[in-house]
């Protein structure tokens, strides 16, 4: 489908605005990241909690810019109590780029702010690479099965690193987030995988089993989200030209039960398999929530 005119002015106005308000931001936020440096401990701990709120200034300033160019209908609710000061892991479907900034938007100032772990290779991309390692996001290098078939020796480095990478999230509440389908939803995937889901992939517990480990028992809460787009699922450049006007957000809150940090999904059978059958019966509620959701906004 064709793009009319006012939608490529609609869409190029909000993209400017978005990257304006970007760049404006970005001046205060390397100015404060420049204290990093300072060889204080608790000083470091100080300066990542103001760019914390200098990223949720941005994401607000965000929310606004598309309050002032969209006509979008948000419907967020869900269960149980979001609180600033917890330590929250977020599980979510992934079918848009766009899911980023819906979690964003949608849990902003609600729990502490959304930190994504990042593949070691991105911390050198030009000021991204900068913003993440200032805002403290984990940088990890996964290495695949046949690596470490050829270096066994290598098989705990990940996990070690990333620990110390966030040690520091004992004192300084945080929000880690997992996409744990690992790609967004197309159809072609779905097809490939043969998904026994409608509306979802695959879900992939080591990625869930690797951050709770990682972490150490610092994670607390598990904030289930599903994200439903009654339009379909848009691009982001859709989203500017205004033509996403509707936004489903549910979360559901539960307390992260202790048998889930503790296993050993690598070399514990019986650990890998209870933890595979509670993700896949979470997914199975999560694509009944989605069917309903689309029936309920035919």
């Amino acid at each position: 489908m064709k793009y009319t005119l006012r939608e490529h002015l609609r869409g190029t106005l909000t993209l400017s605005m978005l990257t304006v308000g970007t760049l404006a931001v970005c001046v205060p936020f390397f100015l404060v990241a420049l204290l990093k440096i300072v060889p204080s401990r608790r000083l470091r701990l100080r300066v990542g909690q103001w760019l914390c709120y200098l990223g949720e200034g941005w994401i607000g300033l965000n929310r606004r810019i598309l309050a002032l160019t969209q006509r979008i209908d948000w419907d967020v609710g869900g269960e149980g109590p979001l609180l600033r000061r917890d330590w929250y892991l977020v599980i979510c479907n992934h079918q848009s780029w766009v899911d980023i900034l819906v979690l964003q938007c949608s849990l902003n100032r609600q729990i502490p702010f959304l930190k994504f772990f990042i593949k070691r290779q991105m911390a050198w991309m030009p000021f991204l690479g900068q913003a993440w390692w200032a805002l403290d996001m984990p940088f990890m290098r996964r290495h695949s099965k046949e690596y470490l078939a050829r270096h066994p020796e290598k098989r705990d480095q990940d996990l070690v690193a990333t620990q110390k990478a966030c040690e520091k999230f004992r004192e300084v509440p945080t929000t880690l987030v997992n996409f744990v389908e690992g790609t967004r939803f197309t159809v072609a995937k779905h097809q490939s995988q043969d998904s026994a889901y409608r509306h979802l992939l695959a879900p992939r517990a080591g990625g869930i089993a690797y951050t709770l480990a990682a972490m150490h028992g610092i994670l607390r809460q598990l904030l289930d989200v599903t994200i439903a787009y009654p339009e379909g699922r848009p691009t982001f450049w859709q989203l500017c030209c205004g033509r996403v006007r509707q936004i489903v957000v549910r979360y559901r809150c539960d307390a992260i039960e202790r048998w889930m940090a503790e296993g050993d999904y690598t070399d514990d059978e019986a650990f890998r398999e209870r933890l595979q059958a509670w993700l896949r019966e979470r997914w199975q509620n999560k694509d009944e929530l989605l069917t309903r959701l689309e029936a309920e906004y035919a």
